[in-house]
């Protein structure tokens, strides 16, 4: 059986994959970061109900495996609250979102208390509210310190992308499953696979540290007061 005749026929079928994977990376990471953020700020500089609400949350949702979390989501909560013909892309980026978000959350946190407090007492002395000293002098600067951090989560999200498969999720690893099913090949076809995953990790990480260097402060540190 020729396997290159065989991939060739079917390289269009696994491309419609790796768009639904990168598109579920993308939009994992932007909900996650959407949700971390605020998270992280509410957890350092919230009330006490308030941040036992994140802390809540951030316990829930790392202390659960992925796949439980989709099936709770897509069979469960979800079908419960009238949303049962979402499509199962738009869930599996959502929970992503959810789960990635929880350990955003810790990221940015550690950065957020890297800042050394006395800036945000030089930012209060200014004039400036509270609000106005996070926004402006706090988070530029732990934003530039959590990036490194926030990098290494898009290769966790990227292999995570695979266990969406479970509910349906048209990504690569479902497509790859589809020809394996119907050629009756599966060592090449999975090898194929994980050749694309390979490649999708090396150039998310080589852009990410591109923008790492395009943003860095030279001589910048944290912790400084």
């Amino acid at each position: 059986m020729d396997i290159s005749a065989i991939l060739i026929d079917w390289f269009p079928f696994l491309v419609t994959g790796i768009i639904a994977t990168v598109g579920l990376v993308l939009s994992a990471l932007g909900v996650g970061f959407v949700i971390g953020l605020p998270a992280a700020i509410g957890q350092v500089y919230g009330s006490r109900p308030v941040a036992f609400l994140i802390n809540v949350y951030v316990w829930f949702f790392r202390g659960l495996p992925l796949l439980v979390l989709l099936f709770l989501f897509y069979f469960g909560i979800f079908p419960a609250i009238g949303l049962g013909d979402v499509s199962p892309f738009i869930v599996g980026a959502f929970v992503l979102g959810l789960h990635g978000g929880a350990y955003q959350a810790e990221i940015f946190r550690g950065a957020i208390l890297s800042i050394g407090e006395g800036q945000m007492t030089a930012a209060r002395s200014l004039g400036m509210s509270r609000t106005q000293a996070i926004r402006h002098v706090i988070l530029p600067q732990a934003l530039l310190i959590a990036l490194p951090g926030w990098s290494n989560e898009y290769p966790t999200v990227l292999t995570d992308t695979s266990v969406c498969y479970a509910i349906g999720v048209a990504e690569l690893l479902t497509r790859a499953s589809v020809i394996v099913s119907t050629e009756y090949v599966a060592m090449p076809i999975y090898l194929a696979c994980a050749g694309i995953y390979l490649v999708l990790n090396y150039v998310g990480m080589k852009g990410l540290h591109l923008l790492e260097r395009r943003v860095s402060v030279p001589g910048f540190e944290s912790g400084g007061d």
